[in-house]
């Protein structure tokens, strides 16, 4: 009961975020989920994804689906029985500190706000599909946090900005005053998430409503969409003036469950930091159902219930409802997995493009490893950059190489590696007055230096008849990137109303934009990156000799 209670806390909260900006929506609660399997039928069609999708909606669902398998599909796993469309987005992974992923419990399942911004909202055109978000990113080149949407200008305006800016990371404690929807743009580490939030992290994604007007999907099924100049609402660029119902999908993670472990948490791309989180949606609503409740159904509440044109089911329901796992995933266990994630998709910390995609095993002797530039998170929705790590969160980014040949003698190898981290440090102040709040954020670096020693001890028995050739073993060469680094104080205020009964018991807490008051700078001299460079090409052969040569085995890695 007091977990339900703490839920309808959160619920409530994330209803006031919308009500001050728009009167109509509603929320499609999908409790049950469909499945959990590496399938998508936008990007991978007929064919096995390359990361796992956690998916919800349509039992119709399937590699090669599209609106008319959707709505063919015998039930769905969403409250609303008219709606067999399917909702999915990459499942999240605890791995920890043997490399082995686990599946991270889903709290509530899906929420999908369905949201009547602008004039003229329109139903989605049949066969209709979209994906928000890019799975590749891992980097955010934009102020943190958020400036005023009244100051965005230039390229904040942009569609590559307004994308990112539509990933919410959002640190849930019902015991403390909520956090505005997408106003954290990235993942917390493990220790901010251990320490913080109690209740896990909300996952949001804001998808893009404005279109065309013509064409149902595009090549990258993104390009015929674009998102409105202040991603919820605004002004529809030129060329998408058509306003669909904006949607918005929520998906709470219980994080908390994973407290104290050693570890970190990444999606199921690869991806640590949050930048690559997506979703694709697949229209499949009874014709006509979504342009009438369009049309009717306004109410306030948000409530499906109060919308007469729903028919609705139970919870038991919508969890009885799944797809079925085609033959050539059905054996494939995507909630456990030994040494990585599900399908061997290696970690990536960017800050470059993670594209093509990695996978564990690779030979990536010919590639350098640089350290990541990851955020790092602090009260409320300030952020420090961490250039070199998060200590607490990385647990293990680098690469392993091995070089061995097959001879007569026995040898012993030991690798030695010394790790030191500085933790980022963020200075917070908070004074409260009866309506604002004033924090203030300080963003700083950590470097990290990582050093690698190998030492052989090698015995042989040397016969007349017995000849060797020395094996080549490539030497790593170590280098350190130095960079002046800037650290930016950023002053902020933001307005907290109170709502009170005659009693004066709280009721409800309502939260304004964050205000940037004031900043100021200085600049520090840092190691921002480690490239660790193994040759290629061995040296010429040398001559046969008496001695046995000593097998060596180099391992080389981070710890962090």
């Amino acid at each position: 009961m007091r977990r339900q209670l703490r839920l309808n806390a959160g619920l409530v909260a994330s209803l006031i975020a919308f009500s001050g900006v728009t009167d109509a929506f509603w929320r499609l609660p999908c409790h049950g989920r469909s499945g959990l399997a590496r399938i998508d039928p936008l990007v991978s069609p007929g064919e096995p994804s390359y990361h796992v999708h956690t998916v919800h909606g349509s039992s119709g669902f399937s590699m090669n689906a599209n609106m008319a398998a959707l709505r063919a599909g015998s039930c769905t796993s969403c409250a609303v029985k008219q709606d067999r469309s399917a909702y999915w987005a990459p499942a999240l992974y605890f791995i920890d500190e043997h490399g082995d992923s686990e599946i991270v419990k889903e709290v509530g399942g899906l929420l999908a706000y369905y949201l009547l911004y602008g004039e003229k909202v329109e139903a989605f055109p049949d066969n209709f599909h979209m994906i928000a978000g890019d799975p590749f990113l891992r980097n955010f080149t934009w102020p943190v946090p958020d400036p005023p949407k009244s100051d965005w200008t230039g390229d904040q305006l942009s569609q590559a900005s307004l994308r990112q800016k539509a990933l919410g990371f959002n640190c849930l404690n019902y015991a403390k005053t909520p956090e505005p929807s997408l106003g954290r743009h990235f993942l917390p580490n493990k220790t901010y998430l251990d320490e913080h939030c109690t209740d896990g992290v909300r996952f949001e994604l804001m998808f893009p409503s404005c279109w065309n007007g013509k064409d149902v999907d595009s090549a990258d099924h993104r390009s015929h969409v674009a998102y409105p100049s202040l991603v919820m609402d605004g002004v529809c660029p030129e060329g998408f003036e058509t306003r669909v119902v904006s949607l918005f999908f929520e998906t709470i993670w219980d994080t908390y469950a994973f407290k104290g472990r050693e570890g970190y948490f990444a999606l199921s791309t690869g991806d640590p930091t949050g930048y690559g989180y997506h979703g694709d949606f697949m229209h499949g609503w009874e014709p006509g159902v979504l342009q009438k409740a369009v049309k009717t159904c306004t109410n306030p509440s948000g409530q499906v219930s109060d919308c007469p044109v729903f028919d609705l089911q139970s919870d038991l329901e919508s969890a009885l409802c799944t797809f079925d796992v085609p033959e050539i995933l059905k054996h494939e266990d995507v909630t456990r997995v030994k040494g990585s994630l599900p399908n061997k998709v290696a970690i990536e910390w960017g800050p470059e493009y993670a594209f093509p995609v990695k996978y564990v095993g690779e030979n990536l002797a010919a590639s350098s490893a640089t350290t990541a530039a990851i955020p790092d998170a602090d009260a409320g929705l300030s952020v420090s950059a961490n250039l070199g790590g998060i200590t607490g969160n990385i647990h293990a980014a680098g690469s392993a190489t091995e070089v061995a040949a097959s001879t007569t003698h026995t040898s012993s190898t030991t690798s030695t590696t010394s790790t030191t981290s500085t933790k980022s440090t963020t200075t917070t102040a908070t004074s409260t007055s009866t309506t604002t709040t004033t924090t203030t954020t300080s963003t700083t670096t950590a470097a990290t230096t990582t050093t690698s020693t190998t030492t052989s001890t090698t015995t042989s028995t040397i016969t007349s008849t017995t000849t060797s050739t020395i094996t080549w073993i490539p030497t790593p060469t170590t280098s350190y990137v130095r960079a002046t680094v800037t650290r930016e104080v950023i002053y902020v205020e933001q307005e907290i109303v109170v709502l009170v009964d005659e009693n004066n018991h709280p009721l409800t807490t309502e939260t304004g934009g964050l205000e940037t008051l004031s900043t100021a700078y200085s600049t520090i001299t840092r190691t921002v990156s480690t490239v660790v460079t193994i040759p290629t090409e061995p040296p010429a052969k040398r001559e046969k000799h008496d001695h046995l040569a000593a097998h060596k085995r180099h391992h080389h890695g981070h710890s962090h």
